[in-house]
């Protein structure tokens, strides 16, 4: 019985190194054996290095104050602004007034932002356009009318309807 663990650790181990070292030999062989400027593989010490392939070093995007620190300070505060408006809401939705309106408002759109930069880090993430050239375009476009389309719903949500704050009271006292 360990004669066949030890033939079962061994052999794929073995297999597996001789099917690399041979990889290795025929790309070698391929890189010098057309030689001069026709190559499509140049001989290079170290190995081979193939140019447009994700042997490529990332290129590093122009520097941006919207998507460096500041950038995430901005994430960080809308999220921690949420908690505290959310509460607000609670609070002055008990009498309504003229500031209820501006506070519905600024409500959605904080809202509204904290989901969009959430679902856009995804999408950014998981759908890189190196790997997704197209998808990754439809999803970043997709996010972006979805989010309009949000605004706007919140936007007739609080003019023609109770608004954000009336909901958020109506949620908890249900």
């Amino acid at each position: 019985m360990s004669s066949a663990l030890l033939l079962r650790s061994t052999l794929p181990r073995a297999l597996a190194a001789r099917h690399f070292a041979r990889s290795s030999l025929l790309v070698r062989h391929a890189s010098t054996a057309t030689t001069g400027e026709d190559a499509k593989y140049k001989y290079v010490p170290g190995g081979p290095i193939l140019q447009g392939t994700v042997n490529d070093p990332t290129t590093f995007p122009p520097p941006n104050p919207s998507h460096g620190s500041y950038h995430w300070a901005f994430e960080r505060l809308l999220s921690a602004a949420l908690v505290p408006m959310s509460a607000a809401a609670f609070v002055g939705s008990a009498n309504p007034s003229v500031g209820a309106a501006v506070f519905d408002g600024v409500l959605g759109l904080v809202l509204v932002m904290h989901c969009h930069i959430g679902f856009d880090a995804s999408v950014v993430d998981y759908l890189h356009p190196r790997k997704f050239p197209v998808l990754g375009q439809v999803a970043k476009w997709g996010l972006r009318g979805a989010t309009v389309a949000t605004l706007v719903g919140v936007y007739q949500f609080n003019t023609n309807d109770v608004g954000l704050t009336e909901l958020i009271a109506k949620v908890w006292t249900a």
